[in-house]
């Protein structure tokens, strides 16, 4: 080293010549000729490159994936004393249910069936329709007017208990007395003031027997209703003695004492028709 060197010059020339070759300087080289900067290594650097994500994602996934097995292992550990006693129990109730004697749990509590009140359950019944009254079909040449009249007197007969030989003597006996009409009397005006179906003068005669309330029969009225005047003839029937064993003509005659006495008996075949048709 020249000697003329300052004592600066020469510790600065020392230490250059102590640098190992190559080693790079510490001193920053100005204008063209300094040396690049090597690349930095920070954490930026290795996040933005891909292998260096690809190895990220895998650790967090394993992660999460010890995360949710460590969970799952403690949860099955915490279930496992419930599914123990819930087994315990079915099996105990399975038992319970197999025996044939076991008892009335004691806390089953008995619930009483609840009962319906009458009023509830209660329907209203239905008002019955009156019944239409049948009209029986006309037979042995009869009208409908003749064949409602001869129903009234058989029925009332079959009500008194007559025999149907009594009911024969009957409808014979209104057949020669009205033709089985109901009859109102000239001589008597206030006969006309009741349901008939035509007049007669013989005498106060009325009704389907033309029964007379001076003879005691009953009143006008009553006598114009053929029900009671067919009950009025029975009644005084079934006092005749023997009246079974007479014939349709002696049994009516005995009734009606009639100035005609053998009439009666052209209509025994017709009333025993009539008679068939009703009963």
């Amino acid at each position: 080293m020249p000697a003329d060197h300052s004592p600066e010059q020469q510790s600065t020339a020392a230490r250059r010549a102590t640098r190992p070759a190559g080693a790079p300087s510490g001193e920053r080289r100005i204008g063209r000729h300094r040396a690049p900067e090597p690349p930095r290594r920070g954490a930026r650097a290795l996040l933005a490159s891909t292998p260096a994500r690809v190895v990220l994602a895998g650790g967090v996934t394993c992660c999460l994936g010890l995360v949710a097995f460590a969970g799952t292992q403690e949860s099955e550990h915490r279930t496992e004393p419930l599914r123990e006693v819930l087994a315990e129990r079915a099996a105990a109730d399975e038992r319970a249910s197999r025996s044939l004697d076991r008892g009335a749990s004691p806390l089953a509590v008995p619930v009483p069936a609840a009962t319906p009140s009458p009023a509830a359950t209660r329907k209203p019944k239905p008002k019955p329709r009156p019944a239409r009254p049948v009209r029986p079909r006309p037979v042995a040449g009869l009208t409908q007017a003749q064949m409602d009249n001869a129903k009234v007197i058989v029925d009332v007969g079959v009500d008194m208990g007559v025999p149907k030989r009594g009911l024969v003597v009957a409808i014979a006996t209104a057949m020669q007395e009205s033709n089985l009409h109901n009859l109102a009397s000239d001589v008597l005006p206030e006969s006309f003031d009741h349901p008939h179906q035509g007049s007669g003068s013989d005498h106060d005669s009325v009704g389907l027997f033309q029964q007379r309330p001076s003879s005691g029969w009953g009143t006008v009225a009553q006598l114009m209703r053929p029900a009671y005047a067919a009950r009025a003839f029975y009644t005084a029937l079934l006092e005749v003695p023997g009246w079974q064993d007479m014939s349709v003509t002696a049994a009516a005659q005995a009734v009606q004492i009639s100035a005609f006495p053998d009439a009666y008996a052209k209509h025994e075949q017709r009333a025993t028709t009539v008679v068939a048709a009703l009963i």
